[in-house]
């Protein structure tokens, strides 16, 4: 790379830094998700606002389509950001919420997924796919987009609120993550299913094969053989630079995953799934840097990117965004409802679980960015799927920041040992 070239690229990433953190910053003021700010940066630096003014169209446009370094970039930060994810999983899960995460798992991620796999051939144009779609992937893109959860913006907003350690909050993560699971997995098979107009019966089995042993595996046996090795006292590595050890880690899923042409992205989940302990964080300070560094510039990065890719200018179907929006929100927050009726859930405690469930936010993003990168959804479907993930983001932080504003409970007092906490807190087990 030349000396222009690489000043080019370092000055559009400055840009996608700086923006993305302002605007992040300033959607955190408004009492909005940050990442919602971070997409804006490459809207505005994108062909809808500052990329109409040809030298800067010609060097964000330029940098993002002919720089392996910005490609690079992006592609570190949505891996990134799945694995701090996956560190996530180990901690969400109690005794007493099993029953009640089982019955929002599987109604109210189950009923919006089952309906999106009926009703998919239905609604499926040719201005959706993408050069490699075929009705097996657009399918399954589609009900997975009804049905997915955040858990990296959930988290987010539960932490600017001051909720992260609530039962409310525990109940929503462990319903997304492993709603997450499943919902990757229904991704795999898409992304190998995509190209494929003429399934090859043999390839197709070897590679969804190949893709669930490597998940079974990734959920089951392996974390228990990285757990030894962390604690292992001829891991000099971890016990030198636990950064190190945990980014290592990190390398050797996604080579892994690479080499038996398994999504890296699904790698990355497993990769901080398994590096977490689960009794005792072995790794809680390396994650805490990894973190820091990864959400201070190459996620910002990654969701801007994401923002610069949206062509908002020219492109759009305004009318299948509000209807796919509409559409996906009440599917998704009447299963919720329905589900939170049957575990037990009354009144104020549906509205909020089924507002808060239905943030798209990461993964909803992740979600487009993977199927478009694969060919499988055209530019438009694309944006559709992103700003639905940006506007129910949006919708349930602040609803929640309403609801304890006003000094509502987000859950009510549940008999049987339990207490509610202070005002807006959701109920706690008695000491």
């Amino acid at each position: 790379m030349s000396n222009n070239s690489l000043t080019s690229v370092l000055f559009v990433l400055l840009l996608l830094v700086g923006l993305a953190q302002l605007l992040g910053a300033l959607f955190v003021k408004m009492r909005q998700p940050k990442v919602i700010g971070e997409i804006l940066a490459g809207v505005v630096l994108g062909p809808a606002l500052l990329g109409r003014f040809p030298a800067l169209a010609g060097l964000t446009q330029g940098a993002l389509h002919k720089s392996d370094v910005l490609e690079f970039i992006y592609w570190l930060g949505l891996l990134l950001l799945m694995f701090l994810s996956g560190a996530e999983t180990q901690q969400l899960f109690t005794r007493e919420e099993r029953r009640e995460v089982g019955w929002l798992t599987v109604v109210g991620t189950g009923l919006p997924f089952a309906l999106g796999l009926v009703l998919a051939p239905m609604l499926i144009r040719p201005s959706l796919e993408g050069p490699n779609g075929n009705r097996l992937s657009m399918i399954i893109i589609l009900a997975v987009g009804v049905a997915v959860t955040s858990v990296p913006v959930v988290s987010k907003i539960f932490t600017d609120l001051k909720i992260l350690h609530t039962r409310f909050a525990r109940l929503v993560l462990g319903v997304a993550v492993l709603e997450d699971i499943v919902l990757w997995l229904a991704l795999a098979i898409a992304t190998a299913a995509a190209g494929k107009q003429a399934l090859d019966p043999r390839k197709m089995t070897m590679h969804l094969g190949l893709t669930l042993a490597f998940f079974a595996l990734g959920l089951t046996i392996v974390p228990r053989i990285v757990k030894r090795i962390n604690k292992a006292e001829f891991n000099v590595m971890a016990k030198t630079s636990p950064v190190g050890y945990a980014i290592a880690v990190l390398l050797a899923y996604c080579a892994v995953a690479g080499a038996l042409d398994v999504s890296l992205v699904f790698a990355a989940f497993l990769a901080g799934f398994a590096v977490v302990h689960k009794k005792r964080r072995l790794f809680a300070d390396a994650l805490d840097s990894i973190g820091k560094v990864a959400f201070a510039v190459f996620v910002p990065v990654y969701f801007a990117i994401v923002g610069l890719k949206l062509d908002l200018a020219r492109g759009v179907s305004w009318g299948m965004i509000a209807a796919f929006v509409l559409g996906t929100c009440a599917v998704k927050i009447a299963s919720v409802s329905l589900a939170g009726r049957i575990a037990g859930f009354r009144g104020l405690d549906l509205l909020n679980l089924a507002i808060t469930t239905n943030a798209r936010g990461g993964p909803g993003i992740v979600l487009a960015s993977v199927a478009f990168d694969a060919g499988i959804i055209s530019s438009q479907f694309y944006t559709t799927l992103v700003i639905a993930a940006v506007v129910t983001s949006q919708i349930a932080g602040a609803w929640l920041d309403f609801v304890l504003r006003k000094g509502w409970p987000l859950l009510t007092p549940v008999e049987g040992g339990l207490k509610v906490g202070r005002t807006g807190d959701s109920p706690s087990i008695a000491a």
